[in-house]
């Protein structure tokens, strides 16, 4: 069965870094992207960053020039570097991974078709 396990959440102060991992056990697909994404209560998950391996990298505006996704797509592991944390990159983060190769807008949830059940990454004083 396949499992999507993510490490690295925790509890850290505003301006802190933080990373985020992430691995893919009994794999019996071909990874094609993965991705981050957030969700706090009561809102919907949110999209973070992610890319198609061996492609380009795509982040969402409220982390670009502060996150920065990198994986190993032989390895199907998944990481993201998290600097100048804010209050508001409080939440649950999951990662997620595509196994089709056709084209999807990886921003989307529906584009995914494993997914972790989340690291909880809370920023405060």
């Amino acid at each position: 069965q396949v499992q999507v396990l993510e490490f690295g959440g925790g509890f850290v102060q505003p301006g802190d870094s933080l990373r985020l991992s992430c691995e893919i056990f009994e794999r019996t697909f071909t990874t094609t992207a993965m991705g981050w994404f957030r969700q706090v209560p009561g809102q919907a998950r949110e999209f973070v960053a992610a890319f198609w391996f061996g492609g380009d990298k795509v982040y969402a505006e409220s982390v670009k020039g502060r996150f920065t996704i990198f994986g190993d797509s032989a390895k199907s592991t998944l990481a993201l570097q998290m600097n100048s944390l804010e209050p508001e990159d409080s939440a649950v983060y999951y990662c997620a991974a595509r196994s089709s190769a056709l084209p999807a807008t990886l921003q989307l949830t529906s584009a995914y078709d494993f997914w972790g059940q989340g690291t909880q990454v809370t920023v405060s004083f």
